[in-house]
């Protein structure tokens, strides 16, 4: 199974995955209307207000976005004795699958952002918080809530904002908790001094904050690689994942070689509380059974959604399913390629040491035999290029009646399997063309042909390449299944 096929099913086990959540809740209210005119007693322009609406935001938005996609969990934070407090209890009470321990703290007050809003343009940000680290009898709930639920868990996410819950007796108090009952804890950082973090298995700053973090350029990917590795070293971190706005994200886990996540190619609208959507989609997956760098993937096209939604969006586990089917056809489609295009690839892969195979065929209603030839192709090589005939060869070839399903459509099918690196169409009756320009390492063929008789064999052969003869799977045939349809 492909990366892309067991992240599919990978969206479909989010639902009974438990997260606890620790960290800085907030309110954020927007208040959106239309701006006709400039007020006459400032050059300001005057918004006519028609519509107010409050979400969760901070670590909020981590425990909303989690349950969207289907989760559960504790959730451990602090509101003060007021009326954005009471929003917040009860948003987070919405929230069904979400168990929340709120720690009241009357001398604090509740952080909120109110965002003005002009059409689609955000006008102002007025912001009410207090930053003061909790203490006494608050600090004191938090971190008896904490340890209560940290057994209960999987995955630990501590959501900081610098508002005052993640004190550094918090962090280190959950951390800990969290490694003696084996957990996994992600962290989205704050401020500058990821030391405080130590021990946690990865951390998600995002540029900006990878650079403030660690004084080092952050430009490139190596430049992004240098600084994530200086993190790990310096503060004894398992890992970081680096979100990078456009240029997708790096994830560098200690002792592992890192790997780039291209950004997905949507529409930016408003980046409020991707960072949330990328924590929670990560924390979610690992606790549903991924490895992190599967849960990254995912994590990278649940970024690619939201980001196209106005204000702390979350999406749905519907609409992460819809996005990785669409990558997987895009990644099928992306397979075939022209020949000119094919011959350049196949040169590069000769080029670092990887044996290039080849087979061909009309695989029109791929059925287990063609997935058994195909399976043993790629088994003798390092990467696999399918010759497929054309509509109008198969034609030629099978009958007026033939092909069942286009050439095209056979291509996306093709390249939907794992086992498959690359789909070139030919149009000839033979793939002699393709197979004396492609010159593959390894030529296969099914066991009904003999090397005699293996159209390109002499060529391979001739250059020192190997003609391979897969065993047949008894018993299937795209002619005899038409016939049984056709009975």
């Amino acid at each position: 199974m492909g990366e892309i096929s067991r992240l599919a099913a990978l969206v479909d086990t989010l639902g009974g995955a438990r997260v606890l959540t620790v960290g800085d809740v907030m309110l954020d209210r927007y208040v959106t209307g239309q701006v006709d005119r400039i007020s006459p007693e400032a050059p300001i322009p005057v918004l006519r207000i028609t519509a107010e609406r409050v979400m969760l935001g901070g670590a909020g938005n981590v425990a909303a976005n989690l349950a969207a996609l289907g989760g559960s969990g504790p959730f451990v934070a602090a509101i003060g004795d007021d009326g954005a407090g009471n929003e917040v209890k009860r948003l987070l009470n919405d929230l069904q699958t979400i168990t929340p321990s709120l720690a009241v703290d009357a001398g604090r007050r509740t952080t909120q952002k109110t965002r003005f809003v002009g059409g689609a343009q955000q006008l102002m940000r007025a912001d009410i918080e207090s930053d003061t680290p909790l203490s006494g009898d608050a600090l004191t709930e938090v971190l008896d809530f904490a340890s209560a639920a940290v057994n209960q868990d999987l995955v630990v996410v501590l959501s900081d904002y610098g508002k005052g819950v993640l004190t550094p007796a918090v962090v280190d108090s959950v951390i800990k908790a969290a490694h003696q009952a084996g957990a996994f804890v992600i962290v989205d950082p704050k401020g500058h001094n990821y030391a405080r973090y130590k021990g946690a298995d990865i951390v998600t700053p995002n540029k900006k904050e990878l650079h403030e973090a660690t004084n080092m350029p952050v430009a490139t990917d190596a430049d992004v690689i240098a600084a994530c590795a200086h993190l790990i070293a310096s503060c004894e971190l398992g890992g970081v994942l680096a979100t990078r706005s456009a240029e997708g994200m790096t994830l560098v886990i200690k002792d592992e070689a890192p790997r780039h996540f291209k950004a997905e190619a949507r529409e930016v609208f408003d980046v409020s509380g991707a960072g949330d959507t990328v924590v929670a989609t990560l924390a979610l997956s690992m606790a549903a059974g991924a490895d992190p760098y599967e849960a990254a993937h995912l994590a990278n096209i649940a970024a690619g959604i939201v980001v196209g939604k106005s204000g702390t969006a979350t999406l749905s586990a519907e609409e992460l399913a819809h996005a990785v089917h669409h990558q997987e056809m895009n990644q099928a489609e992306a397979k075939l390629k022209g020949l000119d295009h094919a011959e350049t690839i196949t040169a590069k892969w000769r080029a670092r040491g990887l044996k290039v195979g080849f087979t061909n065929g009309c695989f029109d209603l791929l059925h287990p035999g063609h997935i058994s030839l195909l399976t043993q192709a790629r088994g003798a090589c390092d990467r696999l290029v399918v010759g497929l005939n054309s509509d109008a060869s198969v034609s030629r070839l099978k009958g007026p009646s033939r092909p069942v399903q286009s050439e095209s459509s056979r291509a996306a099918v093709l390249g939907a399997l794992s086992a498959v690196d690359m789909v070139v169409i030919f149009n000839e009756d033979t793939p002699l063309r393709l197979i004396e320009t492609l010159r593959p390492d390894v030529l296969v063929k099914g066991a009904d042909y003999t090397i005699e008789t293996v159209v390109g064999a002499d060529v391979v052969l001739a250059y020192g390449g190997q003609v391979v003869l897969a065993d047949l799977a008894e018993g299937h045939s795209t002619t005899n299944t038409i016939n049984r349809l056709k009975s």
